[in-house]
């Protein structure tokens, strides 16, 4: 049996025993602007990373900052607020300086 009937075959077994029933986005087009806006360079490495459950550092800053700001909205303390906004401008600092880097490294 050819490794494409036997994927095919697969498949099928898989859609008959429910596998592909609520599956998150089911129905709905997929958003591939985030690919196509990773430089084309970095996708393979990016979608590799993805897939595995990594997180490129960038993404990672991005998304503590995000988190640090939501806790400054309803944090009530002035010293802990001026804590917050101290680490959050650290980390700011920090991903501009990643994406600064990454703007002059010579591409390949």
């Amino acid at each position: 049996m050819s490794f494409d009937k036997l994927v095919e075959e697969k498949i099928r077994e898989a859609i008959d025993a429910g596998e592909f029933d609520n599956l998150a986005g089911q129905g709905k087009p997929i958003d591939l602007k985030p690919y196509f806006d990773t430089p084309e360079d970095l996708r393979l490495a990016y979608s590799l990373l993805k897939s595995s459950g990594f997180v490129p550092e960038e993404a990672q800053l991005m998304k503590e900052i995000d988190a640090l700001k939501a806790t400054l909205t309803r944090c009530p303390g002035d010293q802990e607020s001026a804590r917050l906004k101290k680490s959050i401008e650290e980390k700011t600092l920090k991903l501009n300086l990643m994406l600064e880097q990454r703007k002059r490294r010579p591409r390949l």
